[in-house]
């Protein structure tokens, strides 16, 4: 019994131990075949993806299939294939790749030429395999500052998207509201025009009758102005008539012509009895129906009536002077001490000398010119006072007031014209606006009216010598920091994107030309942002502009897009 007992538990103990065993067996065995997998057989330069290309054998093929090589040549330093696949971890094709594993960040190709040329290209180091330098691995820092990237770019994404929706939402209501405004705008275009029609009638209508009154009132004013000047032509004549008839006798003699010298044509101060003559028609006197119809026209420009002669008073009667203001002692006593000073003045000068007479000047000559002034003195006397003495003209031209009448119909043609004036503002008021909302229904603000809420916005940036200024849809232009005139860089033009996205670059053009050059124009590039910003301004080109602009608009992804290399070696 106790024989079995010890059989039995043998037996037990065994069996712990072959499971123990086995178990770790096969744990050695996973860990190997692991360790197997994970060693892919490839040579150096080689990507993952195309190590079965390049499996150990007797033959390598290229990969063009230009040429069957013995696989010893690959990687020989010589380059046997036109591809150049046969040297992928060498620099001996031209036109080879060698492909940087780069485990823990991306992998990379860089070109055959870079390879072994002393310079870490890979951040693995792989492409200084020979060890002339040491290259440290840095793809892990690398890839972790690479992850830190996409995640910021994540979050920026996420924001931008967020605030694209709510400009998708602003653009979406905005046009919504105009299209509703549309419809109620069409019906009061049609009524603002009935009214402005009817206004218009009503004005014309009440316009007939008040011209016709103001007319009749300016034609019977014509005619009493000329009745007028008439009557002051008459008065005119009748007064120069009886002045130049000296003895009264009903008719002017050549005699009584000669006694006013401005009669006289050959400007020698007498008056010829040829002139006077000349004159009166070649008479020798002439009655007043004769001077008034013949002579009066020719000597009305150069008769000069006399001055009036100023009436002595009676004898015995006495004038008494005007009453001076009385005078302030103090100002009295200042003007004897200039008085006295001015005497002091003129004794200390010297007396000038009396200059010879043909330095002073020809006096016939200065009294020709007195009488010209004298002349022109009298003529604007006469025109102060009017023809002979008679009262301003002006005073007499003031065209009298209109009859009640006539006031009726002015006021009730103002009171029409006011009103159509009011009706046709309102139409050409909604006309406007009716302009401006097809304008803006016709516009391009890309999918889901997202670039709504950078209309009728500016955006400034300033580097070291302007202030450039980005107002989308509108105009582009830019101005000196220190002050200056605005230069015109473009006005909107159209969305300029590639095809598969044509809202991503705007096109502002037909800018301020260019002194013997193109004109200036403005190509704006849109990139994700939570800010509507101008990031940079550059002038590649002569008078050609590109502008880096900000904006949530085009935010069009919460997932930033992951590298499209073939492998990610970790």
């Amino acid at each position: 019994m106790a024989a079995m007992k010890r059989h039995v538990l043998y037996i037990v103990r065994l069996k712990r131990y072959l499971s123990s065993y086995l178990g770790t067996i096969l744990i050695l065995v996973s860990l190997i075949g692991s360790s197997v997998r994970a060693e892919v057989g490839r040579p150096r330069g080689v990507a993952i993806s195309k190590s079965s290309f390049y499996k150990p054998g007797d033959t390598f093929t290229c990969l063009d299939n230009s040429a069957v090589l013995p696989y010893s040549q690959v990687n020989d330093d010589y380059c046997d294939c036109k591809d150049g696949t046969d040297e992928p971890g060498t620099s001996a094709c031209p036109n080879g790749f060698f492909h940087c594993t780069n485990a823990g960040h991306k992998p990379m190709y860089i070109p055959s030429s870079r390879v072994g040329d002393s310079i870490c290209d890979c951040c693995d180091g792989t492409d200084e395999y020979s060890g002339e330098v040491i290259c440290d691995n840095t793809c892990k820092e690398l890839g972790r500052a690479a992850k830190e990237e996409r995640e910021r770019k994540k979050q920026l994404l996420g924001e931008g998207y967020e605030i694209r929706k709510q400009y998708c939402e602003q653009g979406k209501t905005a046009k919504e509201e105009k299209r509703s405004r549309l419809e109620q705008l069409q019906y009061d275009k049609v009524q603002s025009e009935t009214i402005r029609n009817d206004m218009e009638a009503l004005k014309n209508q009440a316009e007939i009758p008040e011209k016709e009154a103001k007319d009749k009132h300016q034609q019977a004013w014509e005619a009493e102005k000329a009745s007028r000047q008439a009557n002051r032509e008459i008065d005119q004549i009748t007064s120069a008539f009886k002045e130049l008839d000296k003895n009264g006798d009903q008719f002017m003699s050549k005699e009584e012509l000669q006694l006013h010298p401005e009669m006289d044509i050959d400007n020698n101060t007498v008056v010829s009895d040829t002139e006077a003559k000349e004159h009166l028609e070649d008479n020798d006197q002439v009655d007043f129906d004769t001077f008034k119809d013949k002579v009066w026209p020719n000597i009305k420009d150069i008769y000069r009536s006399p001055e009036p002669v100023a009436e002595e008073p009676p004898e015995g009667s006495t004038v008494e002077p005007e009453e001076s203001p009385p005078v302030d002692p103090e100002m009295e006593a200042d003007n004897d001490r200039d008085l006295e000073e001015e005497d002091d003045d003129d004794e200390a000068s010297p007396t000038p000398p009396t200059l010879p007479a043909d330095v002073m000047g020809n006096d016939e000559d200065e009294d020709e010119y007195s009488d010209g002034d004298e002349d022109d003195m009298e003529d604007d006397r006469k025109d102060e006072r009017g023809e002979e003495g008679s009262p301003p003209a002006q005073e007499e031209e003031k065209m009298p007031d209109y009859d009640e009448e006539t006031k009726k119909l002015i006021e009730d043609a103002a009171l029409s014209r006011a009103n159509f004036d009011e009706a046709d503002k309102r139409f050409r008021d909604t006309e406007k606006e009716l302009n401006d909302i097809n304008s803006f229904l016709n516009m391009d603000l890309g999918p889901d009216e997202v670039f709504y809420p950078l209309k009728d916005q500016c955006y400034e940036f300033t580097d070291r010598e302007y202030i450039y200024k980005l107002c989308p849809f509108d105009q582009a232009s830019q101005r000196p920091k220190s002050g200056g005139t605005e230069t015109n860089l473009g006005r909107w033009g159209h969305w300029a994107g590639p095809e598969n996205n044509k809202y991503e670059n705007m096109k502002f053009e037909k800018g301020l030309n260019c002194w013997n050059g193109p004109d200036r124009s403005v190509l704006v590039t849109l990139h994700c942002g939570t800010n509507n910003e101008i990031v940079s301004v550059a002038e590649p080109n002569r008078c050609e502009y590109t502008f880096n602009f900000n904006t949530p608009a085009v935010c069009i992804d919460t997932t930033p897009e992951e590298p499209h290399d073939e492998h990610d070696e970790l």
